[in-house]
């Protein structure tokens, strides 16, 4: 190994960090924009730009969300997304949020309550713009009116299995919520489904929250996993409190100073569970790659690499957070754990399943999270 130069950049520096495009979508009265503005108010010290489009004259939502957006803003008010915009104009919007003085870390799409969201995932991922990365499908549900919506609209089912993250809003309201929590999950493929009132999700389902504290540079692997006791609380930055609906999240945290075996890693992520929301770190594939770590970006079904070079001062160790809603992060942990290798040579074929989640090779698999 050790041919992956093209993914360097001048000087041997680290890649520009690529900022998650989260695609929101959900039928008419689901309680997207109320999720998206508890979003915008519990963020820390994190910035969120927005392309949010209303069905019809009036941009009702984007003035709900322009005061805590400022600039930040790209309203389409002339239908759905979808449909007004094509991947080639999208990229115009996405680069004006992307762009580094915007000091955006997160781009969320709120989708119209009529848009098509295979259609927005399919323009995120055929983007061309290099400063963004798929950040995934939320479908937010009504749950006290998901059995007429499905009588309306029987393609939720169809929504339901596409996406990533299933937020089932307006629990509280629910004749029988458990099982409407239960026929939600059964509708998904593999998502992660969390109860929420009044939208309120914890953040760092959807992005890494930044310290309150301003920091120069970018984030430490600390500061990434580093969510207190955030496990179990209320979404709203507190402990949860008796009678309300917890929306924590399971986290895990693996650090490892014994390099990968990258069919061992394939194995894992090829088989990764029902609930397992998020993967972010780097890994050490030891001997099979000695030039370059491999920072991994998983959502959902979506995964990529990005073989980068080890830097001189670099620790040569495996970092990496996984989030997701009742995963069993003891399990999780020792699977990992049976990744290690500390075989002094390399497989010769080792890495091939790697490289095909790397953008741009040869045997890269389709990127739609979806399967096609």
């Amino acid at each position: 190994m050790g041919n992956n130069s093209a993914h360097e950049t001048d000087g041997g520096r680290r890649p520009q960090q690529q900022i998650p495009v989260v695609v929101l979508a959900g039928f008419l009265g689901s309680g997207k924009t109320t999720l998206l503005n508890h979003l915008l108010h519990r963020s820390a010290g994190s910035r969120i730009g927005a392309i949010v489009n209303d069905f019809g004259a009036i941009e009702i939502d984007a003035l709900a969300v322009a005061g805590a957006l400022g600039d930040s803003t790209v309203s389409l008010g002339n239908g759905c997304l979808c449909c007004a915009v094509d991947a080639g104009e999208l990229d115009v919007y996405l680069g004006k949020l992307a762009a580094p003085e915007t000091g955006v870390d997160v781009i969320v799409i709120e989708a119209s309550g009529l848009a098509e969201p295979q259609e927005l995932v399919r323009m995120v991922l055929a983007s061309e713009h290099p400063g963004i990365v798929y950040g995934g499908l939320v479908e937010v549900v009504d749950a006290a009116e998901f059995d007429d919506t499905r009588a309306r609209h029987p393609e939720i089912d169809r929504h339901l299995a596409l996406a990533d993250l299933v937020v089932v809003n307006k629990l509280d309201r629910a004749a029988d919520p458990e099982r409407v929590l239960a026929l939600v999950g059964s509708l998904t493929d593999r998502a992660a489904v969390v109860p929420a009132t009044y939208g309120r999700i914890d953040p760092e389902f959807l992005f890494d929250c930044r310290p309150s504290e301003e920091r120069i540079g970018q984030l430490s692997f600390d500061d990434l996993h580093d969510q207190g006791d955030d496990n179990g609380t209320d979404g709203l930055g507190g402990n949860g409190h008796a009678g309300h609906l917890h929306t924590g999240y399971d986290s895990l945290s693996f650090v490892s100073d014994v390099p990968l075996d990258p069919r061992r890693l394939m194995r894992f992520l090829d088989s990764r569970p029902e609930g397992l929301y998020r993967i972010k770190g780097h890994v050490d594939l030891g001997p099979n790659d000695l030039r370059n770590r491999y920072t991994m970006h998983a959502v959902g079904r979506f995964l990529r690499f990005y073989p980068e070079p080890w830097a001189p001062a670099d620790e040569r160790r495996t970092q990496m957070v996984l989030i997701g809603s009742g995963i069993d992060t003891e399990a999780l942990g020792t699977e990992l754990k049976g990744c290690e290798s500390d075989a002094p040579h390399a497989d010769e074929h080792g890495t091939w399943g790697v490289l095909r989640y790397v953008q741009g090779s040869e045997d890269e698999p389709d990127p739609e999270p979806y399967g096609g």
